[in-house]
């Protein structure tokens, strides 16, 4: 499992990229969720009125969420340079320059229970 993870305007975004053998959440109507490398994070949009309050560059701006929707890919370059673009696309969806958007991606062992 690999993280995905953007840092800009003060805020940040995880997203995670499930690699071959492990198994990704399942939601109705699923795309790609069977294939080697699965890409599943959120998905957000700044709103006038309603959605849930963060902050941005120091000022409270109001966001809302779309339902996430996994994408599989054949390689992992393929699902990390999509999860690198996906996580700046909504940086920008809510103000911010793409040009101050940093994305790290990481391993990450699942925790055991």
């Amino acid at each position: 499992m690999l993280l995905v993870r953007g840092h800009g305007g003060g805020t940040d975004l995880t997203g995670t990229v499930f690699e071959r053998g492990e198994e990704p959440p399942s939601y109705k109507g699923t795309p790609d969720a069977d294939a080697p490398y699965v890409w599943i994070c959120d998905s957000f949009y700044a709103v006038e009125s309603g959605g849930s309050p963060i902050e941005v560059d120091g000022e409270e701006i109001r966001i809302a969420f779309e339902s996430p929707m996994p994408r599989g890919f054949e390689t992992k370059e393929q699902a990390i340079e999509a999860a690198k673009e996906h996580v700046v696309t909504q940086f920008v969806r809510i103000g911010v320059d793409s040009d101050t958007v940093d994305v790290e991606v990481e391993s990450a062992e699942p925790t055991a229970d």
